[in-house]
């Protein structure tokens, strides 16, 4: 077994690389471009660029590494089947779904299938053999098949880059913890959904009780570089 070691809070996070997986969460224009969900309900995205390079940089160790990749893709369909309807609670809680509501005129535009904001953001377009995960709620388990693409590769240890942090990406590791599965997230490879407060709460949630953070630049070095030999 080959052991990399990540350079991790609360204490250092170490896997083997043939049983560890990259979870990429909602890198798409909606999160991160201007002109996309979150710019055009009033969050602040302009600042969410060296989240992206850290992401990319990260995603491109994990697969020189060979980890397994699974990119998470949050959205609905045209007719919003996902979304059921007022006895649901994301029917109340997606702004984007409140927000095509009361602007009719949007409907189909937000976080759509086959739009736009839908897409990846091009520094981190899924390759061939890459996993793509269709949500339609914040945790990357809920309604979809990720947790039988991790067992079945017999994947115990994840890392986790994306957006937002504080809503799907800390969702989704909090569903990483009840589910067995050790989790790291890349603090500097995500991006807030609202102000830094909420960054820094969803960090010390992470490092207190559902995982380890670690920085970008500490992960893709040791994805590239000097691993320790375990017997």
């Amino acid at each position: 077994m080959t052991t990399i070691a990540i350079p991790a809070r609360p204490e250092t996070f170490a896997l083997d690389a043939a049983r560890a997986a990259l979870v990429v969460v909602d890198m798409q224009n909606a999160y991160l471009s201007p002109g996309g969900y979150l710019d055009t309900v009033g969050f602040e995205v302009g600042s969410s660029g060296p989240a992206v390079a850290a992401a990319a940089a990260v995603l491109g160790a994990a697969r020189a590494a060979g980890l397994f990749v699974a990119h998470l893709q949050n959205g609905f369909d045209r007719d919003q089947t996902e979304a059921g309807g007022p006895a649901s609670p994301v029917w109340h809680k997606s702004n984007a779904l409140r927000h095509m509501r009361a602007h009719p005129e949007t409907r189909g535009t937000l976080i759509t299938h086959g739009t736009w904001d839908h897409a990846f953001v091009d520094p981190m377009r899924p390759r061939p053999g890459e996993a793509m995960v269709l949500k339609a709620r914040y945790s990357g388990f809920a309604g979809t098949n990720l947790e039988q693409l991790l067992r079945a590769r017999g994947v115990t240890h994840l890392i986790l880059v994306g957006v937002a942090t504080n809503v799907c990406v800390e969702s989704t590791l909090r569903d990483a913890y009840h589910r067995e599965f050790f989790a790291l997230m890349v603090r500097d490879a995500t991006h807030q959904a609202g102000p830094e407060a909420v960054f820094g709460a969803s960090v010390f949630n992470v490092e207190r009780f559902f995982g380890w953070t670690a920085a970008a630049a500490d992960v893709a070095e040791a994805l590239h570089g000097r691993p320790s030999r375990a017997a």
